[in-house]
């Protein structure tokens, strides 16, 4: 650690899900200084602040870096303070690389590091950043939006061949409302094709996701949504074939009757 940063002047911020998004996608997805830098609340109350991010279903929290922090100002457009926030470039090194070991007092999210700084324990250092990784199989398949934005983005190969080359069933999972969205997608550039369209605009002009996008705040609520596959399928499959098990798995998943399936 840096020695000008002194436990007694850091803030840790435990940043976890704030009922919209996952931090831990959002730092996948590049944009983790920008989302941490609006606060609803004074939260940043020293020179320095100290993010970990919460690694799902663990107790251990990724370093994400040390900031210096130039106090903040008030958006009442937003309803939020804005931080000025600016990673510290020595302390760096080990940016998405150090795992935690941390058990959080309660639901807090803002502790004063000179309290705690005894109770952060190192489990893991990585050889490299945090990433998404190597595509890992048609059935261990389970994207969130921001990760599948990151995959797009950056057209992994290794996704971007396995998707491109197989049509078939997936399911789009809403974490907000639990509710469930069965797709198809057929012909050339398979199921990659038909992703990079939820990817561009968040519904690929499915018209209940459509509807919840319009009427609950627009692109940004896309981030609720996973993404996952049912079956696959030779991509020369006829369209009435993939139709045909795409209509099975509604029928299974009764995603007509209780789910976003419209017809």
């Amino acid at each position: 650690m840096d020695k000008e940063v002194v436990p007694g002047e850091a803030k840790v911020h435990l940043a976890s899900w704030n009922g919209e998004e996952n931090p831990f996608d959002v730092y996948l997805a590049g944009r983790f200084d920008d989302w941490q830098s609006w606060q609803v609340k004074r939260n940043f109350g020293r020179p320095f602040v100290v993010s970990l991010i919460d690694m799902p279903a663990t107790r251990q929290w990724l370093y994400v870096g040390v900031y210096n922090c130039d106090g903040c100002e008030w958006h009442e457009d937003f309803k939020m303070y804005h931080y000025r926030l600016q990673a510290r470039a020595s302390c760096s090194e080990f940016s998405g690389r150090l795992v935690i070991d941390f058990e959080r007092p309660g639901r807090q999210s803002y502790l004063n590091l000179d309290n705690w700084v005894n109770d952060l324990t190192v489990c893991q250092i990585t050889r490299e950043r945090i990433s998404i990784g190597e595509f890992p199989g048609f059935k261990a398949v389970n994207l969130t939006k921001l990760q599948l934005d990151v995959v797009v983005r950056n057209s992994y190969e290794s996704w971007r061949t396995a998707l491109s080359n197989v049509s078939g069933v997936y399911l789009v999972s809403d974490q907000k409302s639990g509710k469930l969205y069965v797709g198809s997608a057929f012909g050339e550039g398979g199921i990659w094709q038909r992703w990079c369209q939820y990817s561009a605009c968040g519904h690929a002009g499915n018209v209940e996701l459509r509807r919840i996008l319009e009427s609950e705040g627009g692109l940004e609520r896309s981030n609720s949504f996973r993404f996952s596959i049912l079956e696959i399928a030779d991509v020369h499959a006829t369209k009435e074939e993939t139709l045909g098990r795409e209509s099975h798995w509604k029928n299974a998943l009764l995603t007509r009757e209780h789910g976003l399936n419209a017809n």
